[in-house]
């Protein structure tokens, strides 16, 4: 996990380490600037992979070829077996192996990465910018007087003087020659394809443990743990790894109640800590902190929807807990979309609930996995994602709704076939498996008090005047009007144009209605 950040046209090194002094947070382990006629290449490094020699950039052939990646590339073994005998490996590095299978097959080598990866490759005068299948990791880009920078933040894009800046499309790749081209879409929906309980079940049940083994990758001396909030999601991943892992490190936050009460998760996360033998670790964090850590989360999260703003500041303390402790941390991020876990998805019609499935995974780069690399990287954490493996989400396509949505006990309960998959397995009690999903605010006990502290600090006279004055923002309601006049302090109107939906701000609850015609009152809530 790393900062990158480059220019090709302008050799303006000034400028490059400049964009790095705003990436220190997702590389503090090392840092490293090429300079190769009109080409700059930077990198901040977090260490997880070859930790002594996997300084970045990476250069071949005297070089005439260099490379910047920020991520992982979990097949990087295998993908570098049949190229030893041809090229001089000068690291155990997953990122070298991406450059020398640039030089055996060219820009289609993307395909063959199994990762989550930004990176860029100087080929001489050539060059080629990829981006991951589903936007795990990010990326952005823009373009000035014929020359073209590129960084993993959009506060670093913001010191290159550009006046617009896109974010770089997942499952796509650049090079002046083709331009964008599009090497991963995410499949289509067949979901008459499995429709055996029994089958199904195993299939999801030996591709997700693959997925997580798979994501446990790290040198030695490199410490992986896992989120742990007691919901099904989280729960199952750290189940999972805390098979290979002996006292896996996990990780839970939430606050108390007027009584004394403890939030949801926090008791639930306790069960199946237990339950898997884990290391454990709470924060209980108070109103106070909550407040306190708002300006920070909002600056880093580089986005002002209520949404995703409160969901990340509990993420927020959560990763500052984890960051204590481990390096690397496996989170369940993407099993609601993949298996139609949200609420309002109970009422959505059978027969369009995948095609809404495939929509809400396409979205998830400027929603979860924006809030999750922003706030893992504020503590110079990398999160995992196993659900978001494009084997799984293959196979989730193949699904049909009456599985992924079904009767328990007398109610709907969402995942349903995701349950079933692990039941009887032992890897987490029934209560746990079982439970009924809460929003990731309200399980840690923190829902409303971001749209309790804008009514008391925001007038009406404000809030209508920061509408009027930001025509091109979502801004419907004094909770963003709030944020975003907390965002405007960090990211100033006149430092890059409001050209992409994250830097906005999103309109989640109207994008849904534009779907299926209606929003849930609680929708507003739900995206966790």
């Amino acid at each position: 996990m790393c900062g990158i950040a480059g220019c090709f046209g302008n050799n303006d090194e000034t400028i490059i380490n400049k964009m790095l002094d705003a990436l220190t947070h997702r590389g503090p382990n090392d840092r490293g600037v090429f300079v190769n006629g009109k080409t700059v290449f930077g990198h901040t490094r977090l260490s997880i992979v070859d930790v002594a020699k996997g300084h970045q950039p990476i250069l071949a052939n005297d070089g005439e070829k260099a490379i910047i990646a920020n991520g992982e590339i979990y097949n990087f073994k295998e993908l570098r077996k049949p190229l030893e005998d041809k090229y001089d490996f000068k690291t155990n590095s997953d990122t070298e192996v991406v450059l020398h299978l640039y030089q055996e097959k060219g820009p289609e080598c993307v395909k063959d990465l199994d990762g989550m990866f930004a990176f860029a490759i100087m080929d001489g005068d050539d060059f080629m910018i990829a981006r991951d299948p589903i936007g795990i990791k990010p990326l952005y880009y823009g373009k000035q007087n014929g020359s073209l920078y590129f960084s993993s933040e959009l506060g670093a894009m913001s010191l290159a003087g550009l006046d617009e800046v896109q974010e770089f499309p997942s499952g796509h790749y650049y090079t002046p020659k083709e331009g964008f081209v599009k090497y991963y879409d995410i499949p289509p929906v067949e979901e008459h394809l499995m429709t055996d309980i029994e089958k199904t079940s195993d299939a999801i049940r030996k591709t997700f443990i693959r997925a997580v083994k798979k994501r446990l990758l790290a040198d030695p001396e490199v410490p992986v743990g896992s989120f742990c909030s007691g919901g099904l999601d989280s729960s199952l991943v750290a189940a999972i790894a805390a098979d290979e892992i002996p006292n896996l490190h996990t990780f839970v936050v939430g606050m108390k109640d007027a009584e004394g009460e403890l939030s949801d998760d926090v008791k639930a996360a306790r069960i199946a800590a237990k339950h898997i033998g884990s290391t454990h670790h709470e924060k209980i964090f108070t109103e106070q902190d909550y407040i306190n850590a708002l300006p920070d989360t909002i600056n880093k999260l580089e986005s002002y929807d209520p949404s995703l703003v409160r969901c990340a500041v509990p993420c927020y303390f959560t990763c500052q807990l984890a960051a204590e402790y481990v390096t690397v941390v496996l989170t369940g991020e993407g099993a609601d979309e993949l298996y139609t876990g949200y609420h309002y998805m109970k009422h959505f019609p059978f027969d369009k609930l995948n095609l809404e499935a495939r929509r809400c995974i396409g979205n998830l780069h400027n929603i979860n996995l924006q809030r999750a690399d922003r706030m893992g990287m504020k503590f110079s954490l990398e999160l995992r994602v196993p659900f978001l493996d494009t084997e799984m989400i293959d196979l989730s396509m193949k699904i049909p709704p009456e599985l992924k949505i079904r009767e328990h006990n007398g109610a709907k309960i969402e995942k349903w076939i995701l349950r079933k998959a692990f039941e009887g397995t032992g890897y987490l009690p029934d209560d746990i498996l079982w439970r009924y999903k809460v929003q990731y605010t309200q399980g840690a006990g923190c829902e409303d008090i971001g749209e309790k502290l804008a009514n008391q600090e925001m007038s009406d006279d404000e809030y209508e005047r920061i509408v009027a004055e930001n025509p091109k923002a979502v801004i419907n309601s004094k909770e963003a009007a709030f944020y975003f006049k907390i965002f405007r302090e960090y990211h100033p109107q006149d430092s890059i144009l409001p050209s992409i939906g994250i830097w906005t701000g999103f309109d989640f609850a109207e994008e849904r209605e534009k779907v299926h015609g209606t929003v849930d009152g609680d929708l507003k809530h739900e995206y966790n």
